[in-house]
């Protein structure tokens, strides 16, 4: 078994590339074309991209079981086994999200700004009207990298970081995962923290150096969750 280092949760998380390129670049594309609706719903942006981001540990999971199991399952069924509780998950994040921004509205007193976090229709002939490529995917993909980054926090907060592998993989409930989960951090504490300001800082440089790479950001964030998860719970998975 190869050392608990984020150094190897990184590199057997890039190998999930070559396992099944087809299907991981393809989640990238999809998760890109998703994050699109952001600029016609704010809230409908954040809940494609943080469904996206948790169907993508289920991806992770087909990926591992057809080029390394016996018993290869089909894609089907790692979207359905994962999309209802990444359903749950995405709305809780926007609820919460919704209530940041109603509390910063009203006090404001900037109504139309609530309405907008709902329905906005941002595709004008001014917003697509960048200098550059890349300014117009900072504009497109932007709001992602700051939800990826909220969503970590919200993990770090009232969860943990296994919570969802635990629960979609063991069938865990929220209370019970949320407590191993940080047990089991506590034991890792310093790879744990090396991965998360890892993904922190690559969703800092597409806010501004990188933006294309966002829907990448966001598989390469779901197999690392998927993979640090199997190094320390694989032998119990179900």
């Amino acid at each position: 078994m190869n050392d608990i280092t984020f150094s190897n949760w990184l590199r057997e998380s890039l190998q999930f590339i070559g396992r099944g390129p087809g299907i991981w670049f393809g989640c990238c594309l999809a998760i890109g074309l998703l994050m699109l609706l952001g600029h016609i719903s704010l809230a409908l942006g954040v809940f494609a991209s943080v469904v996206s981001l948790f169907v993508g540990v289920g991806v992770a999971k087909y990926i591992d079981l057809k080029y390394s199991a016996d018993n290869p399952v089909p894609l089907s069924w790692a979207i359905k086994k994962s999309l209802p509780l990444a359903i749950l998950a995405a709305g809780a994040l926007v609820f919460f999200w919704g209530v940041f921004r109603t509390v910063a509205g009203v006090t404001a007193g900037d109504w139309q700004n609530i309405a907008k976090f709902f329905f906005d229709w941002e595709y004008t002939p001014e917003n697509l009207q960048r200098q550059t490529m890349r300014e117009l995917a900072i504009w497109l993909f932007g709001y992602a990298n700051v939800a990826l980054m909220f969503c970590l926090l919200m993990l770090n907060s009232f969860a943990s970081w296994f919570s969802y592998p635990l629960m979609l993989f063991r069938n865990y409930r929220w209370s019970a995962a949320k407590e191993e989960g940080r047990q089991v951090l506590s034991r890792h504490a310093n790879a744990f923290y090396k991965m998360q300001g890892f993904i922190f800082l690559q969703a800092m440089l597409c806010l501004s150096v990188t933006p294309f790479l966002t829907p990448v950001l966001y598989m390469l964030t779901s197999t690392m969750m998927y993979v640090s998860y199997q190094s320390l719970f694989g032998a119990k998975t179900k």
